[in-house]
């Protein structure tokens, strides 16, 4: 198994928003290899706190080996960061942060499904305890589906062509490995020089829809706003334009000078009432190029932040 290890994303800018405090109390609610969860644990000594979540049980024993240091200070939860809620009190926080995305070892490990550079089981699920995994989807939902989920998800053009594609392949031989599918994707379309694998954005619409992602980040904002104190700061680190969008929405809405009833914004209809949030970069920060030559991968990355009022 490979080591769950991965450079954090925006670590200087992450610090920077949040402003950690001696004595705060933050959350960290996909804490997967913990390098932003130790940046804050460092930033906060000697007795700032750190409540982590996440889904993924080889990144919660992970962390809890890397920061074995701080257990006096860090709790940590087997958990969506949707249900922290659960386990932290109404306004009891005064910091958050949610990296929405998949650390590079989930992409690396073959057993876990992630990529098809590796070959391995068609999994994809961020909680091993689930029981729908990316097997039951390529090979148990109607074309129309499986084209809306790589159209809405992936942004693939070709989403319909694919999707007939895997269901007629399927009635010969059931899919269960990535590179199987993989192969599939690149007959259904073939790669004619491009340096992009035509399966890269079926693979990422397949993750997403796995472990319903987008949902998760619309609970997940409500249930993290809910714990912040006033004048607590939530970081949001986003690598796909549907949860930016998402998190976008969510800081405009609350740093508005008005109410909208009824779902539409009619500018005469508006009324006016104290905004519930700043936003403390009206434009997502982005990786340096310093970073960028560092860990590639990081290239889609988008940090939004926000403070409470």
């Amino acid at each position: 198994m490979i080591s769950f290890f991965h450079e954090p994303v925006l670590l200087e800018e992450v610090i920077a928003a949040l402003q950690p405090k001696v004595e705060g109390v933050y959350v960290d609610g996909t804490v997967g290899g913990g390098g932003h969860a130790e940046a804050i644990l460092e930033s906060t000594v000697p007795s700032g706190r750190l409540v982590a979540f996440d889904r993924d049980d080889w990144a919660i024993d992970a962390t809890a080996k890397r920061l074995a240091r701080f257990s006096g200070r860090l709790e940590l939860h087997r958990e969506a960061f949707s249900g922290l809620n659960n386990h932290l009190a109404k306004e009891s926080c005064d910091g958050a942060l949610l990296d929405l995305g998949v650390s590079s070892p989930q992409f690396d490990e073959g057993e876990r499904g992630f990529s098809f550079q590796v070959d391995g089981p068609l999994d994809m699920r961020m909680d091993r305890r689930q029981l729908v995994s990316a097997v039951q989807l390529v090979n148990e939902l109607e074309t129309t589906e499986l084209a809306r989920i790589f159209w809405e998800l992936g942004g693939e053009r070709r989403s319909r062509r694919i999707a007939r594609f895997l269901v007629e392949q399927r009635r010969m031989k059931r899919f269960e490995t990535t590179m199987q599918l993989a192969d599939a994707v690149e007959q259904a379309c073939p790669r004619r020089g491009s340096r992009t694998h035509p399966a890269t954005s079926v693979f990422q619409a397949l993750r997403m829809a796995v472990n319903d992602e987008l949902e998760q980040v619309r609970k997940g904002l409500d249930a993290v706003w809910s714990v912040l104190k006033p004048g607590g700061r939530l970081v949001v680190i986003s690598f796909h334009s549907g949860e930016d969008r998402l998190v976008k929405q969510f800081s405009r809405r609350l740093a508005r000078p008005y109410i909208v009833r009824g779902g539409v914004d009619v500018p005469d209809l508006r009324e006016p009432c104290e905004p519930l949030a700043r936003e403390l970069n009206r434009k997502a920060i982005r990786p340096s190029e310093t970073e960028l030559k560092r860990n590639p991968r990081c290239r889609s990355a988008r940090l939004r932040a926000l403070e409470k009022c």
